[in-house]
């Protein structure tokens, strides 16, 4: 899941699809198509199936091969090459055309697989990273790398973003194939670098290799499959369609540098802080979108904990600011999965970045904090947020600024979000996500599926700017501390759901079988 500060620019006319019927519409880069046997036609001949391992159709398993390399990305790529060359094996045992694509950095690379279907509809691209956030190795009580389990969770960084998700999707595909199995359209698996930080994610590949990505929806990160307050049994499977806006936000002190042996009133360090903690006492108001009523009405349906269902209807019911708030924070308060509920209502700011000092005897000339905001779209604009920050921050002698690309102006800049937050949700009336939703009602029988928004940010702008439906989902089931562990210490995932949500994508991928 992206940390990075997107590049919100989007082609001045968005291409219109329709939604799995016809051909592929043609927007190759030029001089690659027919290169390469994954942009090949598909064959309408069947397949015979092949003698894939039990060991690459066990999600545990290769879960464990993709956590044993370090893929972290520490803010300018990772090296992805060996894992990326062990899935290569993992899909040529299957039979399936598969090829690296080199990034302009060493060993950052792109994996792209393509499972040959019959082309009665447009192509399925599944998006998953390979690259990971760096680990605080002092703090985790497992090897990050190691693919320990104990008490019937997994370890490891990346278990749940996102190699846990690419273990079950990839394992349930394999199964399909060992199976004999035929689609009706070209299924293709990328797992792509750069997602967490660098320059050569999914807009460079799609910028030089479109080709080989154009389908007519895709599948990667997202949804939560929540559960009741045991923390194991299915309540809520949400699949995303549609992201948080994401910018930041800089505070910047300055005052008067000096020997540390006489500190003066304004020292910038003390200014800064003193902001810091009146933004970390204060959250931006709440507000309700089409997408995330439907969300909590959902979620009021699907708890047993009367007090939290009674308290998401009325504040569903809220007819003014001040009772939508009341409810909102009883909503939060009797929540399994506070903090995730708290994103979902209104813009979030997060102290991320603090920078300071230089020498233990000279008091600084200045002091500056990053804000990392994520903004509901249809909700608060960033630019009215930004306002309600500087109105925070009246009396301080702190600088607001937003973090504009370079050369970039702060009202182009907000221009741009104005864009990215008024772009619809994905649409769901789609053979896909008929096929999530009815996929749920299998695997999760006794739990309600609902579409959601996705309080982080994924690799889906190349295909979104184009009109191509993308939808989210962690196909597992999880606690609030495993959600919690998500870009943090110990990161983990039960077992057990690992092996129900491949149930799950194979039931997805299932309906696609001919």
């Amino acid at each position: 899941m992206s940390t990075t500060t997107p590049d919100n620019s989007q082609p001045a006319a968005r291409v219109k699809r329709r939604t799995f019927l016809g051909g592929v519409a043609g927007a190759g880069a030029a001089g690659l198509a027919g290169l390469s046997l994954l942009t090949a036609p598909s064959a309408a001949t069947a397949p015979t199936a092949p003698a894939i391992p039990g060991t690459d159709t066990d999600p545990l398993d290769l879960l464990k091969r993709m956590l044993s390399f370090d893929t972290q990305n520490f803010g300018s790529g990772a090296n992805t090459r060996t894992h990326a060359e062990m899935l290569q094996e993992v899909w040529t045992r299957a039979g399936v055309p598969v090829e690296i694509i080199d990034t302009p950095q060493p060993n950052n690379v792109h994996l792209i697989a393509r499972i040959p279907g019959t082309g009665q509809a447009e192509p399925l691209l599944l998006l998953g990273h390979s690259d990971v956030v760096p680990v605080e190795l002092e703090n985790w009580t497992a090897d990050p790398f190691g693919g320990e389990i104990r008490n019937g969770e997994i370890y490891g960084r990346g278990a749940l973003d996102m190699k846990g998700a690419n273990a079950a999707s990839i394992a349930a595909l394999l199964r399909h194939l060992s199976e004999g199995a035929r689609f009706d359209r070209d299924i293709i698996v990328l797992t792509d670098c750069d997602e967490e930080a660098g320059s050569f994610g999914s807009r460079w590949l799609a910028a030089n290799y479109w080709d080989k990505l154009d389908a007519g929806s895709v599948l990667t990160e997202g949804g939560w499959f929540l559960a009741q307050d045991d923390g194991t049994t299915p309540m809520l499977i949400s699949a995303t369609r549609q992201d948080k806006v994401y910018f930041n936000i800089d505070l910047t002190a300055r005052g008067t540098a000096t020997h540390s042996s006489k500190p003066l009133e304004d020292a910038a360090i003390v200014t800064l802080a003193r902001a810091v903690a009146r933004l970390g006492d204060w959250q931006a108001p709440v507000y309700l979108t089409d997408v995330t009523r439907e969300y909590f009405r959902a979620l009021s349906r699907a708890t047993k904990d009367h007090r939290f269902a009674q308290a998401l209807r009325r504040m569903l019911d809220a007819r003014n600011p001040h009772t939508l708030e009341r409810w909102a924070q009883l909503v939060i308060a009797k929540s399994p999965y506070p903090a995730l509920h708290s994103a979902l209502l209104r813009t979030t700011h997060a102290f991320v970045i603090e920078n300071a000092g230089y020498k233990e005897n000279v008091i600084p000339s200045s002091a500056q904090a990053r804000l990392n905001c994520r903004a509901v779209p249809g909700g608060q604009k960033p630019r009215e947020f930004l306002a309600q920050v500087r109105r925070q921050l009246a009396r301080s002698d702190a600088e607001v600024t937003i973090a504009a690309p370079e050369g970039v102006s702060e009202e182009e800049y907000l221009a741009t979000l104005d864009e990215t937050w008024a772009t619809p949700p994905a649409d769901i009336d789609t053979d896909l996500f008929s096929a999530l939703t009815a996929a749920a009602k299998e695997t999760y029988p006794g739990a309600r599926f609902t579409p959601a928004l996705f309080e982080a940010g994924t690799s889906l702008a190349p295909w979104r700017s184009r009109g191509i439906p993308g939808y989210g989902v962690y196909p597992y089931v999880l606690s609030k501390d495993q959600l919690i562990g998500m870009h943090g210490n110990d990161e983990r995932i039960f077992t057990e759901a690992l092996v129900q949500g491949t149930d799950y994508m194979y039931s997805v991928f299932s309906r696609f079988r001919v």
